[in-house]
């Protein structure tokens, strides 16, 4: 797919064009990112699970809420790991 210009006006205006939709995508992946980031927090989960499971007052609500946070404690350590390599 190329196009033609006939002018350099042109291809300065093809130019804007294309730098604004870059700019445009960059912001909408940092938005999707920071979504994703407040979706993801440990304490939400826990809670959520811990909400969802304590209804029913049973060992398992609390086995659960205690397993979950360890599971989130290994990977965000995990993470920590990775990001300073």
């Amino acid at each position: 797919m190329s196009n033609q210009y006939h002018s350099f006006k042109e291809i300065d205006e093809r130019l804007k064009v294309l730098n604004l939709r870059r700019q445009i995508d960059e912001e909408s992946i940092k938005l999707q990112f920071n979504q994703t980031k407040t979706d993801l927090v440990p304490r939400q989960i826990r809670q959520g699970l811990g909400i969802n499971f304590s209804q029913n007052k049973t060992v398992k609500s609390l086995l659960i809420t205690f397993l979950s946070g360890k599971a989130l404690d290994f990977i965000r350590s995990k993470r920590k790991h990775k990001n300073e390599d």
